[in-house]
């Protein structure tokens, strides 16, 4: 175990009578039902969350809070991925998805000095490669696809269909059979070869030519779906120069067919707003009785839609202002932030905080708790001008306030807010809110989030109080794992540190895996799936696998 990090331990008074009964909510039993309706195993992990509500919490019993990559202990199987991995493992009908580059050339047509994107398919059982699903990079460079990134989304798996977005910008639905069933499913079949290591693609849309699109350095959303609808963020942002949409029209947000790939909606709300890139992923569920799709956008704002739309076009709920409204955008030295994280609906609440490429550093991090039964603008503040207090102004895109030039801020009346967590002491950096690529995780009222920073943070889902921070001594790019009553989390570093489930502060241990962890670690049929850089492991108890140098 590697040195113990500074550690505060924040008392507080949570307020629950004596005798009171523990609250009843239960995120294992929803996610259940969630996965009840698609065509997978009941212990799979068929999306990126597990459902819709992306609550990353699993049932599973007896997964390992020890192991050795180099001995094997308790390592059922593992194998080499691309040189770089973001995309985070899913499983479903007895195979693991993941997104990552062609730093190990599966497919000989492409060896592993060709860079691309690719979607690898193994056989969970015993990690066997089943095919790959290549992208090659577009032609326009970083500005619209970051060398090495590859895939970096995760899919969405039902029955024998897989929906997720390349790093070129196109929706694709795969049949999960691969050319292995002996057939080429339609409608798209000009697949150039048909080899068992290829992939079969259904159908495919491309947002870039089909919507103007323009992504910046990469599209990353992990879609979700609900019934018939697929739901996406399409990636809009700015130029190579970071000032410019060059497609400031385009759509920020989509609902498909997902059996067809039409469009059935889009919205571009942020619009000219974006601040740099669009790289969460949306959530979905009925929420006060309606069903509601939740998008973080490129400006900072949460945005609410009816799932369906209405008459053809987007029907906004709500939308959220997750920054200050005197906070401002600038590059490597901003205080206004975008969404990176993904939404988390939990008890009928919705939480995300707030983040920014990790290329640009460290910042000021908010973490909120919203209402989604309001409507309109539900931001905590409103902007007015001192000689028009009536009229709120509209937001713009580098700073929604500027004090010189008159412009003050009130309560918003309608406002959604539950609570907002900037940390206990944002004077202490041990004890504050920093930016964050990662989604949360709650169970028994416990929320779990870790910091680009490298503090892991425990919070009290219903009040916004802390109960510890962690320093990690790592930047953490991933979201935390709740298994039972632990709760894991990966680091820059290679760690995975793991925690009691628990308001008093309790490290289990810190294990390394040889390699940085950009991923989450995800538990299907009581077995551990974590992707290092470069590399996938399948942990089970008992296993002893062929450990690694």
């Amino acid at each position: 175990m590697k040195r113990l990090a500074k550690l505060t331990a924040l008392s507080l008074l949570i307020s629950a009578a004596a005798g009171s009964t523990a609250h009843a909510f239960d995120p294992i039993a929803e996610t259940a039902k969630f996965i009840a309706k698609l065509d997978v195993g009941k212990k799979d992990w068929p999306q990126w969350g597990g459902s819709p509500m992306r609550n990353n919490v699993v049932p599973a019993a007896n997964i390992p809070t020890e192991w050795d990559i180099r001995s094997g202990e308790n390592i059922l199987w593992s194998v080499p991925l691309g040189s770089e991995t973001y995309g985070n493992p899913v499983v479903a009908n007895g195979k693991v998805y993941v997104g990552t580059n062609n730093g190990s050339g599966y497919v000989s047509r492409y060896p592993d000095t060709v860079d691309l994107g690719v979607l690898l398919c193994f056989n969970e059982a015993d990690g066997k490669f089943l095919w790959q699903h290549s992208n090659e990079k577009l032609p326009t460079g970083r500005v619209h696809d970051w060398p090495d990134q590859g895939v970096c989304a995760a899919p969405v798996v039902d029955g024998n269909r897989l929906w997720y977005i390349t790093n070129r910008g196109e929706v694709v639905c795969l049949d999960t059979e691969g050319f292995h069933d002996g057939k080429n499913d339609g409608p798209y079949t000009s697949e150039p070869y048909e080899n068992l290591d290829e992939a079969d693609v259904v159908w495919k849309f491309n947002m870039m030519t089909q919507l103007g699109v323009s992504q910046h350095n990469m599209c990353s959303c992990s879609v979700t779906l609900s019934g018939d609808l697929l739901f996406v963020c399409t990636g809009n942002g700015v130029d190579e120069g970071h000032i410019t949409l060059p497609q400031a029209d385009a759509p920020s947000f989509v609902c498909m067919n997902r059996h067809t790939g039409e469009v059935i909606w889009t919205d571009n709300s942020p619009g000219a707003n974006v601040l740099h890139g669009q790289w969460s992923s949306p959530a979905y569920s009925e929420l006060g009785g309606v069903n509601q799709v939740i998008f973080g956008g490129g400006d900072g704002w949460l945005y609410s839609f009816l799932a369906e739309g209405e008459n053809g076009d987007a029907k906004l709920l709500w939308k959220f202002d997750c920054n200050p409204k005197g906070s401002f955008y600038a590059l490597n030295r901003a205080t206004r932030n975008h969404i990176i994280a993904t939404p988390v609906i939990y008890d009928g609440l919705v939480y995300v905080g707030v983040g920014e490429d990790p290329e640009h550093g460290e910042g000021e991090g908010h973490l909120w708790c919203i209402d989604p039964t309001k409507r309109g603008d539900v931001s905590p503040t409103l902007v007015f001008h001192v000689d028009d207090p009536k009229t709120p102004l509209p937001h713009r895109r580098l700073q929604a306030m500027i004090e010189k030039d008159g412009e003050l801020e009130r309560d918003n009346p309608n406002s959604a807010a539950v609570w907002h967590y900037v940390g206990n002491d944002p004077e202490e950096f041990e004890q504050t809110m920093h930016r964050t690529c990662g989604t949360v995780a709650i169970k028994d009222d416990l929320l779990f989030v870790a910091d680009f920073s490298g503090l892991m943070h425990c919070v009290d889902a219903k009040t916004g109080k802390a109960y510890w921070t962690y320093d990690m001594f790592a930047a953490s790019w991933a979201s935390p794992l709740i298994v039972g009553d632990k709760v894991y989390i990966g680091d820059e570093d290679g760690d995975i540190a793991i925690f009691e489930l628990s308001k008093e502060f309790n490290l289990i241990d810190e294990i390394n895996m040889g390699s940085a962890v950009y991923t989450t670690p995800v538990v299907a049929n009581d077995t551990l799936f974590i992707a290092n850089r470069n590399r996938l492991f399948a942990i089970k108890q008992g296993a002893q696998g062929e450990g690694i140098e």
